[in-house]
């Protein structure tokens, strides 16, 4: 797709301010163009599929031809994931057996808790055993890691001193242990969260990180974070997309190189979903920086917002809105924006990953029908949205034959594969095949 050619200074112009409501006819106009429905396809094709060449020899190293080839797509190398912190802490067992299955039979990535005030709740003791527990749990699904967030000053563990210097000291000691505790476990990892509005919270932790500055704030905690992890995948994350964010993002160069590896960047829609034009003016200007982008908290609602609770003090979780539940006309709505939403993510050869935030209705964010399973576990049709593209639309299976040369060619979306290579005479063999995006497309499988 050739996305619309706007000007890095014009771009943030254009597209902040975006909290406010999108009417519908605003979200629709663009994906009712066959058009633009068309060039959003072929994006797709170009950027999300490659052709490969199978070739299949003896053990002399002999072509064997007419051996018959059947591929399945176990996985893909895009990463569709969600938040997994309520994994085993829903009321019943039947509740959690459902949310597990469910979480499972779509997810290839998922986005563990380490809130510090909730992860250390005692001094010197955090909550790794629990950690490690849900890692093993993704680990036996083929589920990849990431933790979520090492540093983000929303609230302070009501044990932390008042000194600056002891405070600084503490959250990069917490930073390195919990890197390198799960490391091969864990690899990604939300470093700094929401840099672009420190201090808004009132906290200690928000003073201490003022006083030093977004960029020196953000700088020091990813040195530590690299050291701690050479091979992490380290990512800097916030909700807003305008030049503040950006220009934080463009000072945090060593050496002429971005000190981090992902540009985070969250989407929640509660209050109004993307127009199209949206999606691509933020992927386009946040790839100007030659970096990977994940969408790492992304939401789209299906209950009505009822106003703001005078009860209850905003906080970092804005638990004062009130919502209603999830309803049938809300929920079919949600799976269309949904729908369209991950589409044209998934366009966007600069996008590497989707997580969704939360779930299920059950503890949902804001107290919001924010999820893809209602509070029963039962999934709305945006679930079925979803599975029916990412493991159906977007899945391949492809059946063939070798050649005279012992070759078969495929165009496959990027992930890993189960091969089953039958030969005329009824011997079989089963091969794992990795289709990688950047990667040798001369695939070598030895009878």
């Amino acid at each position: 797709m050739k996305h619309l050619p706007v000007p890095l200074s014009l771009t943030f112009v254009l597209f902040i301010g975006s909290a406010r409501a999108q009417a519908p006819e605003s979200f629709s106009r663009l994906w009712n163009d066959p058009a633009v429905a068309g060039r959003i396809e072929r994006d797709i094709e170009k950027h999300r599929k490659g052709d490969a060449t199978i070739e299949v020899v003896g053990s002399d190293g002999n072509p064997l031809a007419n051996a018959t080839v059947e591929v399945r797509q176990q996985t893909h190398e895009f990463l569709f994931g969600c938040n997994l912190f309520v994994l085993d802490q829903l009321a019943t067992p039947e509740l959690n057996r459902k949310y597990e299955a469910a979480f499972t039979n779509l997810f290839n990535f998922a986005t563990l808790p380490f809130y510090w005030p909730a992860y250390e709740p005692q001094r010197g003791r955090p909550a790794h055993e629990r950690t490690e527990k849900i890692v093993q749990w993704c680990a036996a699904r083929g589920i990849v890691c990431k933790g979520h967030p090492l540093v983000w000053d929303f609230r302070d563990p009501h044990w932390l001193p008042r000194d600056f210097e002891e405070i600084r000291r503490l959250s990069h000691e917490r930073v390195t242990d919990c890197i390198r505790r799960f490391a091969g476990k864990i690899d990604r990892w939300d470093v700094v969260n929401e840099p672009t509005h420190l201090g808004r919270f009132g906290t200690r932790l928000g003073e201490w990180a003022q006083s030093l500055g977004a960029v020196p704030y953000v700088r020091q905690h990813l040195e530590t974070a690299r050291a701690a992890g050479p091979n992490a995948t380290l990512l800097v994350n916030d909700y807003r997309v305008d030049p503040a964010y950006y220009q934080i993002l463009d000072q945090l160069r060593a050496g002429g190189k971005l000190m981090f590896d992902v540009v985070g960047i969250q989407s929640h829609m509660h209050h109004g979903v993307w127009p199209l034009e949206k999606v691509w003016r933020v992927c386009d200007a946040y790839a100007r920086l030659g970096l990977p982008i994940h969408f790492t908290e992304t939401t789209i609602v299906s209950g009505a917002f009822l106003g703001k609770d005078p009860k209850r003090k905003p906080n970092a979780f804005s638990n004062e809105e009130m919502w209603g539940e999830t309803t049938p006309e809300l929920e079919a709505r949600q799976a269309e924006q949904v729908g369209r939403f991950y589409t044209a993510l998934f366009a966007h050869p600069a996008v590497h990953a989707i997580t969704w935030w939360d779930f299920s209705d059950a503890h949902a964010w804001k107290r919001a029908a924010a999820g893809w399973l209602r509070k029963d576990m039962s999934p709305k049709p945006a679930y079925e949205k979803l599975r029916e593209l990412i493991k159906g639309r977007w899945w391949s299976k492809f059946d063939g034959a070798t050649d005279a040369e012992g070759r078969l060619r495929a165009r496959l979306y990027y992930g890993d594969y189960k091969a089953t290579i039958t030969l005329p005479n009824g011997a079989e063999l089963k091969k794992t095949l990795s289709w990688p995006r950047h990667a040798e497309r001369n695939l070598v499988v030895t009878f």
